[in-house]
């Protein structure tokens, strides 16, 4: 597209198309920078627009003996427990800009570089939601004051991979994730470091995998939580988000530029969620 010199133009049908496009980088920017995102439960039914959406998590199948069915006339019920997502945060990113601020870049250079910042915004509101309500619901394993690195983490993993209950028969590892702030981060780091092993590089800063678990490092974890083990789809965070806008301010050579989103943030499966505990002395 041309470069854009005028503001007014924002409000034209060429301007318009030039913001949903825009706003379709932003949305997907968001979407792949969220440390979350591989994390979330997608499997969700109903219209966020509604204001809610239901997520549906379904009792394991049991075996009996050949002929109970045909006995009883019937087969089992199939059972499921339903948890309601609300759309209850509702967040905005307005700005103003004038027209003597597109001498330098244009308006399509000041409003990329504004994007930009506005994906960075999202991503840090987001992901600090999730952790947040994640952390709030997650089971407790009691750690010993003075356990190495490896073996504190290592029990969280197999205390998540033994997990049983009408609805999970132990958890593959595949389907783990550990999210850890940069302290607990580093500590693996040189932890991996110490072995003298030809596939490890101990100079690249991500190991994306340890013990069969996938590893990322955030800075949105609770101020409180070292790390997180969150099986997939145990958190729902549905997204709701409005078209970049353009309004000219009144009396002024300024327009506000405007992205609206709205979201909610709700455990599905708080079994599957897992954080160390300090043993009491």
């Amino acid at each position: 597209m041309p470069r854009i010199e005028s503001l007014s133009i924002l409000t034209t049908e060429s301007g318009k198309e030039y913001l949903s496009e825009l706003y379709g980088k932003v949305i997907e920017n968001v979407q792949k920078g969220l440390v979350s995102a591989s994390m979330k439960n997608t499997d969700l039914s109903g219209t966020p627009s509604s204001g809610s959406v239901e997520a549906k998590r379904f009792v394991n199948a049991k075996s009996q003996k050949y002929g109970t069915a045909r006995a009883a006339g019937k087969g089992n019920n199939v059972k499921a427990k339903p948890v309601t997502v609300t759309i209850s945060e509702d967040s905005e990113i307005v700005e103003e800009i004038e027209e003597k601020d597109i001498s330098l870049y244009g308006v399509d250079g000041l409003l990329k570089r504004r994007s930009a910042n506005h994906v960075l915004r999202m991503q840090s509101e987001l992901d600090s939601e999730f952790f947040k309500t994640a952390a709030k619901d997650a089971v407790e394993v009691e750690i010993e004051k003075d356990a190495a690195i490896e073996d504190e983490l290592e029990k969280v993993i197999q205390e998540c991979e033994n997990t049983k209950n009408d609805f999970v028969d132990g958890v593959p590892r595949y389907m783990m994730h550990l999210v850890l702030s940069t302290a607990y981060y580093g500590k693996i780091r040189k932890n991996l470091d110490k072995l003298s092993r030809a596939n490890i590089d101990t100079s690249a800063e991500e190991f994306y995998s340890w013990h069969g678990v996938d590893c990322k490092s955030s800075v949105h974890l609770p101020a409180d939580c070292n790390y997180l083990l969150i099986v997939d789809g145990a958190v729902a965070q549905p997204i709701m988000a409005n078209q970049y806008t353009a309004e000219k301010i009144p009396l002024s050579e300024a327009y506000a530029v405007s992205l609206f989103y709205h979201f909610g943030t709700a455990v599905v499966t708080p079994d599957l969620i897992f954080k160390g505990k300090p043993k009491e002395e």
